[in-house]
């Protein structure tokens, strides 16, 4: 457990101690597309229905916009905070090349975030730059979400399967999917609450396969959604970032994406997820190009 106990206060809940955390690490790491950096070195985020304002002082977390209750049944799941992180770094350090990319992003953690939320957005995400899949998620949020209002603004929920059924392809694209538009629109016809169900029953190499049937998904897609929203950790999503810091770490340029993945699946067995993360950001944020 990464927090030593939770306090409630007149206009914030604090969470003590927290260990392995740190919000930019958290929230730039790639994993996740509705949390925004303030003013006030705070962030502040749409998630599960809720918009909370989260910030770090000193050695404690403050949640805004949130009960007691809300944070222990949903954001210390949300965070990840009953996990030991020390420990999974630990593990992982042990390969020193590995070492040096935990050590830049010591503070991620991976958030536990909506199914449904993840499968739509990383299709958006497919050869696509984030600030333009932000922009279409918060416009898909608008048309079919709910407003929720905090600190007099006005936020949108992401929507329901149910919800976004009512989008034609056109609407889609009108939110700036572009050509993904026809994906989500076959994915919401597929999909129902049964078969997320499914997936987060099913051993990680079969929810990697279920997932590849809904249009718009493949291999990495999948490992996205794994990751970031079902609990799989042996997911190892390899984008450009990931590619380049496998090569420059431990591979010959010329590796395949597959067999990248099957290499560090092996190598890091069920904390793959965790060392994809450690690397990607590493390799991102030192533009790291072999």
């Amino acid at each position: 457990m990464d927090y030593r106990n939770i306090e409630e206060h007149n206009d914030y809940i604090k969470v003590k101690d927290v260990k392995n955390f740190n919000l930019r690490d958290i929230f730039e790491c790639g994993q996740c597309f509705r949390w925004n950096e303030t003013d006030e070195n705070s962030y502040i985020g749409i998630a599960f229905g809720k918009v909370i304002e989260v910030k770090v002082i000193e050695k404690d977390l403050y949640i805004y916009n949130a009960t007691k209750e809300e944070v222990e049944n949903i954001w210390i799941n949300y965070f990840d905070l009953n996990r030991d992180y020390g420990m999974i770094k630990e593990e992982l350090s042990r390969d020193p090349l590995l070492a040096e990319a935990i050590e830049f992003g010591k503070g991620i953690r991976l958030i536990k975030q909506d199914p449904f939320e993840l499968i739509i957005s990383f299709i958006i995400s497919a050869n696509n730059r984030i600030p333009m899949i932000k922009r279409a998620i918060d416009k898909i949020s608008q048309r079919w979400g709910e407003k929720v209002e905090y600190k007099g603004n006005i936020y949108y929920t992401f929507p329901t399967i149910d919800s976004l059924r009512n989008a034609t392809e056109e609407e889609l694209r009108e939110c700036g999917v572009g050509f993904r538009g026809k994906y989500i629109k076959a994915t919401v016809e597929t999909l129902n609450v049964n078969m997320i169900d499914e997936m987060l029953k099913a051993n990680d190499d079969q929810c990697h396969k279920l997932l590849q049937k809904l249009p718009g998904i493949g291999p990495k897609v999948a490992d996205c959604i794994m990751l970031f929203s079902m609990e799989k950790y042996s997911a190892f999503p390899v984008d450009v970032w990931v590619k380049r810091a496998m090569q420059h770490f431990y591979l010959a340029p010329d590796v395949s994406l597959p067999k990248i993945r099957e290499f560090a699946r092996e190598k890091f067995g069920k904390y793959a997820g965790f060392a994809q993360q450690y690397l990607f950001y590493y390799a991102r944020e030192n533009k790291i190009i072999i």
